[in-house]
């Protein structure tokens, strides 16, 4: 196995220290989310109340994508792809602290850390791409391209929900406390690794990037970007609190039912972006922008039967199953198709920076569709986020048939 790696393309093996790296940081950050909601759980928080130990990490996702970037295209992405994971050890160390120092406002700075460097990691990995396809007939180029950018995404998501399980399984055996070091302790290793073995100057342009230049003139990107906002928003404004609150109050889910089934929904996601090269063959960005309208439709449509059996039928736990991984199967697809547009589309000399932009779009999108999702089902219940998620998804369809 060792002589197989040392006889690949140094490409391919920068490809796979940046995939390792994004996976051992993703596994951690799953496991982290899980430990905090159940924890903070047992403390007898209430559900909304969790939800807002989570608002400084998707509001400082959002801050960090723009400055990240920047910062990527100044400094080389493989230093922002180590800086993410060295903020990350930082912010599990920080709750290694005794557990009367744990107070909300600790939490969501150490929360804040933690989205700051998921952020730099994510923007790290998915720009690195770009630069690791050597040259090849254009066609060729951009399936290789679908498919190295469906892998990591999809891969990272599957991950993701393995991490819910592993978070659950550490607090039970070693506490939080034991659950929290151990973590920060394998990333230190993967940082180390890291230092060693990231060795290419990926994504450091060859000019000197002014910070207002992270705002897209692109018009192309300006609409992939809403696109994706209207996408994510879609999902989080019934998804994030709205979901787990329901199957908690109406279904009496216990918590632990509740994020298994969500983590086996996150894992079955992210296996379908993996394999979505297999389902939507894509030679070139414009049909990848038709290819990611029709399914947007699709979606839409979806989302719209989903709502109106939602209210029709009195099962509604097995309405809720059976659409939450129709709308994930569907979703799954339009997001690594949106994923490959940017990429694709990004320039190679701003491919930070552009892909920094629209993942700031990403993270506007889930940070809108949290806030919407506690406001919507505390007044008006699960119909009233189901019913905005279609029109979001409206909005997104809009979007992307413009980009």
């Amino acid at each position: 196995m060792f002589l197989k790696i040392t006889k690949l393309s140094t490409e391919l093996k920068q490809y796979l220290v940046i995939t390792g790296n994004y996976w051992i940081f993703t596994l951690t950050d799953g496991a982290l989310r899980m430990l905090i909601l159940l924890y903070f759980h047992q403390l007898g928080y209430t559900p909304l109340a969790l939800a807002m130990l989570f608002l400084f990490y998707e509001f400082f996702g959002v801050v960090t994508n723009l400055v990240g970037g920047w910062l990527g295209a100044r400094i080389g992405l493989n230093k922002t792809m180590n800086i993410g994971l060295f903020i990350q050890v930082i912010a599990l160390l920080m709750l290694t602290v005794p557990s009367e120092f744990l107070t909300v406002f600790w939490v969501m700075l150490a929360q804040a850390l933690s989205g700051i460097a998921k952020d730099l990691n994510k923007m790290s990995a998915k720009s690195s791409v770009k630069f690791l396809l050597k040259d090849s007939p254009e066609n060729e180029l951009q399936s290789r391209l679908f498919k190295w950018v469906a892998f990591l995404t999809g891969s990272k998501n599957t991950l993701k929900g393995i991490g819910f399980f592993l978070g659950g399984m550490l607090l039970t055996n070693i506490g939080f406390y034991g659950a929290v070091m151990s973590m920060a302790l394998m990333l230190s290793l993967v940082f180390i690794f890291s230092l060693f073995f990231l060795k290419l100057e990926l994504g450091k342009a060859k000019f000197k990037p002014k910070f207002s230049q992270v705002f897209s003139t692109h018009t192309s990107l300006n609409y992939l970007s809403a696109a994706r906002l209207c996408l994510f928003a879609s999902r989080d404004v019934w998804f994030v609190i709205a979901l787990p609150v329901y199957l908690s109050n109406q279904l009496n889910w216990n918590f632990h039912q509740v994020g298994s089934f969500l983590a086996l929904w996150i894992i079955a996601y992210g296996i379908v972006q993996a394999y979505a090269p297999k389902l939507v063959q894509i030679t070139e960005y414009q049909a990848g922008v038709k290819s990611s309208y029709i399914w947007a439709v699709i979606l839409t449509i979806l989302m719209f039967s989903f709502v109106l059996l939602f209210n029709l039928f009195s099962e509604t736990a097995f309405v809720i199953i059976i659409g939450l991984f129709a709308f994930g199967f569907v979703f799954a697809i339009n997001s690594s198709l949106h994923s490959f547009l940017i990429v694709a589309l990004a320039k190679k000399e701003t491919v930070s920076m552009d892909v920094g932009f629209y993942y700031t779009a990403n993270a506007l999108g889930r940070l809108f569709g949290t806030i919407l999702s506690g406001f919507f089902y505390q007044y008006w219940g699960l119909t009233a986020c189901l019913i905005a998620s279609v029109f979001l998804l409206i909005g997104s369809t809009f979007f992307i048939k413009r980009a």
